[in-house]
């Protein structure tokens, strides 16, 4: 079985964009194709900063955007206060809008007030070259912030303005995050609970609590934990907040993980602890007594005569998802000579509470019975083969040192297409190839 490639996010000195992204490229994402990416978009005035700095004695990735003096916007109508990857916001409100930046994390430079709402930023994202997936997250993201910010200010989210989020740095910092972590081919995100600081912090509106408003609201609305630690200022900026909130998956780490990668992104500030972003690739391991436990199973059983064949289908598809070792169904006749079905669900027993969740929210049942069973099961391994046709995935199946080999599906009906021959064809030729590994 393939194990998941798990990105966890372990945000123990907060999050923001350059520290998510710095931390991501330390991890291995695409820089060359980042960079293209980054050009499709059509804007200027700004140049990127690749490099390493040490926090608390520990080499992380520095990553910055770095705005060109002359790109300034002279518009003193701000709707939206500027805490874009910063923490302690010193802001000048003159003409030339000079800005004094204490950040903790992301850009300390000197920053553009480009005015723009959601609608001028999708129109830049829409620019991009790339996958529709990768550009629908940035918007995500985008529209997390619009969200809570057009409820921090009391506006409708389409009369918000950014000169934060609408600011190229951060248009430079989400779109990165997105693209990065779509390069890594990961399976899923787990953030950790997010560590922010006390306080207050000045900005343009005045002198904000911390979390500020924005934050606050995109934690409260998708439910991501905050942790408050006795460091002063601001940890966790809007940006940071809705880029967690866009990929956070609500799930806890596995009880036993390996790692495979880490990825260090640094922020500006220092605290007592090094302040980073750490990112790591893991892949969930089972324990020896683990293993033997999945030998003894549950089955899950449920009666259902009133629903239909779409919905039982979809049932079934988010039990097998959520890690039900197998689930089918059988005709039976219920009450009045009904004709119905039984949903069976294999699974381990620390599993069953969330199947059973799974079946009362998605289905009609108002109650289901369980029991415990024994299997027996072969050893399995996943082997890709060499055949006439390419490389194909196929499975082997052991017992007492002799295997038998099983071409996987999903890589038969792959070449089928491409080339186009019958799967019956197909299946033969990726069989006889995973021979030799029988025996």
């Amino acid at each position: 079985m393939k194990k998941e490639k798990i990105l966890y996010l372990e945000c123990y000195s907060g999050i923001s964009g350059d520290m998510t992204v710095g931390a991501l490229l330390d991890l291995g994402g695409d820089k060359e194709g980042l960079l293209k990416v980054l050009n499709s978009l059509n804007i200027d005035g700004y140049h990127l900063h690749f490099g390493r700095k040490e926090k608390c004695g520990i080499d992380a990735y520095d990553f910055d955007v770095h705005l060109e003096s002359h790109h300034h916007d002279d518009d003193q109508e701000h709707h939206h206060h500027h805490h874009d990857d910063g923490h302690d916001h010193s802001h000048d409100d003159d003409h030339a809008h000079s800005h004094s930046h204490d950040h903790t994390h992301d850009h300390h430079h000197s920053h553009s007030h480009v005015h723009r709402n959601l609608y001028d930023v999708m129109e830049i994202i829409n620019r991009m070259d790339g996958k529709d997936s990768v550009k629908a997250m940035v918007g995500k993201i985008f529209s997390i912030v619009a969200e809570a910010e057009s409820k921090a200010h009391g506006l409708p989210v389409e009369q918000v303005h950014f000169h934060e989020v609408g600011a190229i740095d951060s248009i430079i910092d989400i779109v990165s995050a997105a693209y990065l972590i779509d390069s890594l081919n990961v399976d899923k995100v787990i953030v950790s609970p997010l560590a922010e600081g006390t306080g207050y912090v000045r900005c343009q509106h005045g002198v904000m609590p911390v979390p500020v408003p924005a934050t606050a609201n995109i934690v409260k609305a998708y439910e991501i934990p905050l942790k408050l630690t006795d460091n002063q200022g601001e940890m966790v900026t809007p940006t940071g907040a809705a880029i967690a909130a866009a990929y956070h998956c609500k799930e806890q780490l596995p009880k036993l993980y390996s790692i495979k990668k880490i990825g260090l992104g640094a922020g500006n500030k220092d605290f007592e602890q090094a302040n980073i972003l750490r990112a790591m690739i893991i892949e969930e391991t089972v324990s020896e007594e683990q293993a033997k436990d999945h030998t003894s199973m549950q089955v899950l059983e449920t009666n259902i005569d009133d629903s239909t064949g779409e919905c039982l289908g979809y049932v079934m598809d988010r039990l097998l998802e959520a890690g039900a070792a197998d689930v089918w169904y059988s005709p039976v006749y219920m009450k009045k000579n009904r004709p119905a079905c039984t949903l069976h669900v294999l699974c381990r027993k620390d599993q069953m509470e969330e199947m059973e969740e799974i079946i009362f929210n998605e289905t009609t049942t108002i109650g289901i019975r369980s029991y415990s069973v024994n299997r027996t099961i072969l050893e399995r391994r996943n082997q890709m083969v060499e055949t006439s046709l390419g490389e194909a995935k196929v499975k082997l199946a052991g017992y007492k040192g002799k295997y038998r080999c099983y071409p996987e599906y999903e890589s038969v009906k792959e070449i089928s297409r491409k080339t186009g021959l019958g799967f019956q064809e197909v299946y033969h030729i990726v069989k006889e190839a995973g021979r030799k590994y029988e025996g």
